[in-house]
């Protein structure tokens, strides 16, 4: 009889552990999915401001069209169309190629003063920040999430219901990790 108490107490303590640890990663996985898509909303936004930008842009600078077709290339597949990975492989060269568009605008001096690149260029602006502050919260959703899969006991349940880890937003550029050189 005591065996019998202590067996299905045992068996009772790892179905709770069992089930806590599984909704414990439930959670933290659509946490992570919940990032990856404010992040996506913010992605897809700045997709779509880039055509505007390279119109307004290339009405002053014609003859700039290395620069401009560079960045309208990056906008070649349909943002629908792309895998999670691809869309960040896609962000991080679209962020290597904005600066590039900018630069060009400094050279035109009537550009700079158009109220259209002016607003087009304050929205970039804040579009960019509100992409690194989402950047910074997936980041953060996938660092718990990948703990809680290799840290025991929930690395069991995760390896049971083949629960894998997820990739970091990382910059794979060395450029952008460089300071930015500001003359005078």
């Amino acid at each position: 009889m005591v065996p019998t108490i202590i067996g299905v107490g045992i068996l009772v303590l790892f179905v709770v552990g069992f089930v806590a640890c599984y909704n414990s990663l439930v959670r933290q996985k659509i946490t992570v999915e919940e990032a990856f898509s404010n992040m996506d909303i913010y992605l897809k936004k700045r997709y779509d401001l880039i055509p505007n930008l390279v119109e307004t842009v290339k009405g002053y600078a014609g003859h700039e069209k290395e620069t401009l077709s560079q960045l309208v290339n990056l906008r070649s597949v349909e943002y629908g169309s792309m895998s999670d990975e691809e869309k960040m492989k896609k962000s991080s060269e679209i962020s290597r190629a904005i600066p590039k568009i900018l630069a060009v605008a400094e050279n035109y001096p009537d550009l700079k003063a158009s109220t259209n690149f002016l607003n087009l260029s304050n929205q970039l602006n804040q579009v960019e920040q509100d992409i690194a502050n989402s950047r910074k919260y997936y980041n953060g959703a996938v660092k718990k999430y990948n703990v809680s899969i290799q840290s025991i006991p929930t690395n069991f349940v995760a390896v049971l219901l083949k629960y894998e880890k997820k990739p970091l937003y990382e910059i794979d550029n060395e450029e952008e990790r460089q300071n930015v050189k500001v003359n005078f």
